[in-house]
């Protein structure tokens, strides 16, 4: 852990360095009650995942490896990297048992970058403008995330559900991705945790891979309320409509010039 530093104090040199995207799309969707996995589901008549992977293309990041459910990756291959044209894509692999298992696998499967954002596909509303400041935060503080500050207030609940604590709402976020990181930093923590089982018990995103396993703390940035996870079917629902005012909004702003 002692290095920690010299990997992400690398000043402005380190902003010219190569980046590339880990979008995760072999989640069961077990929650959304279709025999359909959510992210092949059609939002606004195109698979869910087509949309985060189109951000990812139309960013700065320089290559995208797409990390699958076993078994699927001719299917998104052909169905969805030929059929959109994504050309930032650069290899198609197959995922794991648990979602770091997924993440890992991605890592691997990137050729030689310097910083890596890990994005969930079931988040088709993530734009440009979050892709760039989370690809900023990775080369200013080698380990950063977004999220939002919660709204609403938050309870702890003991084993019978009765209220056990209620955390000071101002101090709490609801974590977003992409997750942006220095890919050797990243990849180190997760070669650890992989090497020892018994050091991925209750592990939920690759920010507690990196907090866990090394010194570097990871930098909090705005994403957006509209950044959701779909997860249940009222989160497709949400989507839609979010996605219909996003394009009604562009209908207008051409309509203006």
């Amino acid at each position: 852990m002692s290095n920690t530093k010299e990997i992400i104090g690398q000043g402005s040199a380190a902003r010219s360095g190569k980046t590339g995207a880990v979008v995760l799309a072999g989640g069961q969707g077990k929650r959304m009650q279709s025999s359909v996995q959510k992210q092949y589901m059609l939002l606004g008549g195109r698979p869910l995942i087509t949309y985060a992977l189109e951000a990812f293309e139309q960013s700065a990041v320089d290559e995208i490896v797409l990390v699958t459910g076993a078994g699927e990756e001719d299917y998104a291959r052909q169905e969805l990297v030929e059929a959109y044209g994504y050309t930032k894509v650069v290899s198609v692999v197959a995922g794991g048992r648990e979602r770091y298992h997924s993440v890992y696998e991605g890592l691997k499967a990137l050729k030689d970058c310097d910083y890596v954002l890990i994005h969930d596909g079931a988040r088709p509303l993530v734009t440009g403008e979050i892709i760039a400041r989370a690809m900023e935060g990775a080369a200013e503080y080698g380990a950063c995330v977004v999220g939002m500050p919660v709204k609403d207030t938050i309870k702890v609940a003991d084993a019978a559900c009765y209220a056990k604590d209620t955390p000071d709402r101002t101090c709490l976020w609801q974590i977003q991705t992409p997750q942006a990181f220095s890919y050797e930093l990243v990849r180190r923590c997760y070669d650890r945790i992989m090497a020892e089982e018994a050091l991925q018990a209750g592990v939920t995103d690759d920010a507690m891979v990196v907090e866990s396993q090394s010194d570097c703390k990871v930098k909090l940035i705005p994403g957006s309320y509209e950044n959701l996870k779909v997860t249940t079917p009222e989160d497709l629902v949400i989507a839609e409509a979010l996605l219909a005012a996003r394009r009604a909004g562009s209908r207008q702003q051409e309509a203006k010039r």
